[in-house]
C-alpha cells in the first residue's frame, strides 16, 4: 500500500503530532508499505530524508517554533504522479490539510484525517487571536472531518467531543502507541550520576514542548510548591524537577524556581532522543503532567513504558491512560496549585513496595498501549476504505472526472470556510 501523510509538523519540530506521523511512517514501512510525508520546511531538518517532500515555508511563525507553509509549486503534482498513493492522510485541516483534500478529491481517493489537536487552543499563534477566531477554527475544523471519509481520533474523549461538534463521518479511535522496548530498560542512575544528583533523590520529571498550551507554568509553580515544602521536612529526600523538553515557557520555569528559591533543584535537559530520552525517563521517580488541551497522551504512555507512575489533572488524553491510585494519580477536583503539589507529595511518600505496585502497572499500561496495537488498527482502518474511481473509464473520462471533483473540492473547501465564519458570527451575536 502507499500512503502519503501530510502534516504541517514533523521532524525536527518537538510536538505531539510530528511525533506521531514519524512513529505511524517508521512502522508502516517496517511492514512494507511505501509511505511518503510531505511537510514543511524546518531551518535544522535532516539532510537526505527517504520519501519527505519538504514544502516551502515560513520559518518561526509569529515568534513561534512552527513553519507556516508557502503556496505550493509543481513540485507536488509531479511526485504524486510517481509516487501513486492508494491513501490520503492529513493530520491538519488547514494550510497542507487543504492540499491534502484537493490532491484526494482529484485522484478520487479515500481521505482519512486525524484531529490529533483541539486548535481552539493553539489560536494565540496566530496575530489577532479572539474569541471569534477560536470559534472559527473549532468549526473549520469539524466541517473539515465532514469532508473525509474516515476520521481517526487519539482518544475517547476526543470521539465524543467531535460527536458533540457535529461530525457525521466514521469516527475509529486509534491512539499512538508507544514501541515499548524503546523505553524499558534505560539507565536512570547514568542520568542521576551526570546530574550529581543525591543516590536517594527523589525526581519529580516532565516530558513536552514547554509552552502555553500546555499549561506549563501551573505545573513549574506546583511542583516548586512541592519541593519547597519538602525542604521543611529535614527527614524527607532531596527532591529535584527534570524536565526534558523545549519551547517558549523554558525561561519562565527558570524564572518560577529562582523566585522560589530553589534554582538548583531544577534541570532541563532540553530535547532528546532514542536512548538518551529512555535514560532520562528512567531517572524519574514520578511523571507529572498538567496539560488540558491534549487529545491523547503520548507522553503518558512512554513515561509508564519506563515504568514511571504518573500524577495529572483529569483531561482528555490522560484520563483515558492515568487510573487513580493504581498506575498514578488522576486529580478530579477543581485544579490548584496547593491540590497538585499534595499529590505529589502523596505519591512521594507511599512505601516502597507500594511504589514498585504503582510501576508495575505502569509497565502494563504501557503495553496496552503498544505501537504495535495501534498500528494494526490503522492499516486495518485504510483497508477498509475504497478507491472512488469506477473502472473501464476511457482517459479522457477520467481526466474530465477529476477535474469535477478537483471544483468541487474547491467549492466544499469555501462552503466549509464560509460556514465556519458564519456559525463563529452567530455564536459571538449570541445567536
Amino acid at each position: 500500500m502507499n500512503i502519503v501523510m501530510f502534516t504541517n509538523t514533523y521532524t525536527p519540530h518537538v510536538g505531539g503530532v510530528a511525533r506521531s506521523v514519524e512513529s505511524f511512517t517508521r512502522e508502516y514501512r517496517k511492514r512494507g508499505h511505501r509511505t511518503l510525508v510531505v511537510a514543511p520546511e524546518f531551518s535544522d531538518a535532516p539532510k537526505n530524508e527517504t520519501d519527505v517532500l519538504r514544502i516551502p515555508a515560513l520559518q518561526n511563525f509569529h515568534g513561534s517554533d512552527f513553519s507556516l507553509v508557502l503556496p505550493l509549486s509543481g513540485l507536488l503534482t509531479r511526485k504524486m504522479k510517481t509516487f501513486h498513493p492508494d491513501i490520503v492522510h492529513t493530520h491538519h485541516p488547514y494550510l497542507l490539510g487543504v492540499t491534502a483534500l484537493r490532491i484526494a478529491r482529484y485522484r478520487r481517493l479515500p481521505l482519512v484525517f486525524t484531529h490529533h489537536t483541539r486548535y481552539e487552543e493553539y489560536s494565540h499563534y496566530v496575530p489577532g487571536d479572539s474569541i471569534l477566531l477560536r470559534r472559527f477554527v473549532t468549526e473549520i475544523a469539524t466541517q473539515y472531518a465532514n469532508l473525509a471519509d474516515q476520521v481517526i481520533a487519539p482518544s475517547e474523549s476526543i470521539r465524543d467531543l467531535l460527536r458533540q461538534r457535529a461530525v457525521t463521518t466514521a469516527i475509529e479511535v486509534i491512539p499512538t502507541g508507544v514501541v515499548v522496548e524503546n523505553f524499558s530498560d534505560g539507565s536512570g542512575g547514568k542520568v542521576r550520576r551526570k546530574l550529581n544528583l543525591p543516590p536517594h533523590s527523589y525526581v519529580v520529571g516532565h516530558l513536552g514542548r514547554l509552552a502555553p498550551e500546555k499549561n506549563i507554568e501551573f505545573l513549574a509553580r506546583s511542583v516548586a510548591k512541592f519541593i519547597k515544602n519538602t525542604a521543611r521536612t529535614p527527614a524527607f529526600k532531596d527532591c529535584y524537577f527534570l524536565v526534558i523538553g523545549a519551547g517558549p515557557c523554558e525561561q519562565n520555569i527558570r524564572d518560577i524556581f529562582w523566585s522560589a528559591g530553589i534554582a538548583s533543584k531544577l534541570h532541563i535537559l532540553g530535547v532528546l532522543q532514542q536512548r538518551d530520552l529512555a535514560d532520562a525517563l528512567a531517572a524519574m521517580d514520578i511523571f507529572t503532567f498538567s496539560s488540558k488541551s491534549e487529545t491523547q497522551g503520548m507522553v503518558l504512555t512512554e513515561a509508564m513504558a519506563a515504568g514511571v507512575p504518573v500524577v495529572a489533572l483529569d483531561a482528555p488524553g490522560a484520563r483515558e491512560i492515568v487510573r487513580n491510585r493504581a498506575n498514578g494519580l488522576l486529580l478530579q477536583q477543581e485544579e490548584s496549585i496547593e491540590g497538585f503539589a499534595r499529590a505529589i507529595d502523596w505519591m512521594a511518600r507511599q512505601s516502597p513496595q507500594q511504589q514498585r505496585k504503582f510501576q508495575q502497572a505502569a509497565r502494563q499500561t504501557a503495553e496496552a498501549f503498544s505501537m504495535s496495537r495501534t498500528v494494526e488498527k490503522a492499516l486495518s482502518c485504510y483497508r477498509s476504505l475504497q478507491p472512488h474511481s469506477p473502472t473501464g473509464w476511457s482517459e479522457p473520462e477520467e481526466q474530465w472526472q477529476s477535474s469535477l471533483q478537483l471544483i468541487k473540492a474547491e467549492w466544499d473547501i469555501l462552503k466549509a470556510a464560509g460556514s465556519a465564519a458564519g456559525v463563529a458570527l452567530n455564536r459571538s451575536n449570541g445567536a
